[in-house]
């Protein structure tokens, strides 16, 4: 099972979508993988599953699936075209994921038909920023989940006394 990694520094060269895969151009071809803030979001990988070479693939379409101890996600393509290249290393050990996510754990190269598909994806400082509000949001969400908690408590609470109330006006048989 593949660790939580320590924090790689994001090459500058990349370009990232929402779903949190990362595009290095390379001529005609896309070289694609996972980002490490959604490897430390799936923590414990088991297995990936990655299209066959010469699979044609679309922008933000489904193109294999990462499973890790407590789910699996869809690996989403953020290029059009046909695999070229497929990392068995990645298949046979998920490991590499965690280890070296911009270098060794590349995912698929893709002969791209379009090269304007990249023009939808954000620069490394883009996705800084990006990552930056979902942990805003992430935090807000906590705050709202935690502030509504104690509100359901008292409710629950005062139900219950409701009930004894209920209970205690009833006449004994």
């Amino acid at each position: 099972m593949a660790k939580t990694p320590s924090r790689p520094k994001r090459p500058a060269d990349l370009k990232f979508s929402e779903t949190h895969e990362w595009v290095r151009v390379d001529g005609a071809e896309a070289v694609v993988g996972i980002s490490d803030y959604a490897v430390g979001q799936l923590s414990d990988l088991v297995s990936i599953e990655l299209p066959k070479v010469g699979t044609v693939v679309e922008v933000e379409s489904p193109m294999g699936e990462i499973e890790s101890v407590k789910t699996v996600a869809e690996l989403v393509s953020p290029v059009g075209g046909r695999v070229a290249t497929v990392n068995k290393d990645v298949v046979d050990n998920v490991d590499l994921l965690a280890e070296s996510p911009y270098d060794d754990g590349w995912l698929v190269r893709v002969k791209m038909k379009d090269p304007k598909d990249l023009d939808h994806l954000m620069s490394t400082k883009d996705y800084e920023e990006y990552l930056k509000t979902l942990h805003e949001e992430e935090a807000d969400d906590k705050r709202v989940k935690e502030d509504e908690d104690p509100v359901e408590e008292e409710e629950d609470e005062e139900e219950d006394e409701e009930e004894e109330a209920d209970e205690d006006d009833e006449p004994e048989s």
